[in-house]
């Protein structure tokens, strides 16, 4: 897999958790488990490549291409 070709949105985030959408090219979709949410070592063999931290936390049933990910904000930067 070309990780060239998976697009990571810019960060964005709330009071709680600083957010993340990761688009992998289509034909790489149909690897993505529809039953549950994936593990990281399940994204990283996807080729999917972000630090630590980040837990895939829902499923967009309509783009199962584009992957949503959140992981807590630190403390100190809490509002």
């Amino acid at each position: 897999m070309d990780s060239s070709q998976i697009y990571y949105s810019d960060k964005y985030s709330d009071e709680q958790y600083e957010y993340r959408h990761v688009v992998l090219p289509r034909e790489l979709s149909k690897q993505v488990p529809k039953s549950h949410l994936m593990s990281e070592e399940e994204w990283r063999r996807l080729g999917v490549q972000q630090s630590l931290g980040w837990v895939h936390y829902m499923i967009h049933e309509p783009e199962p291409h584009i992957l949503l990910f959140r992981r807590p904000l630190a403390k100190n930067n809490q509002k």
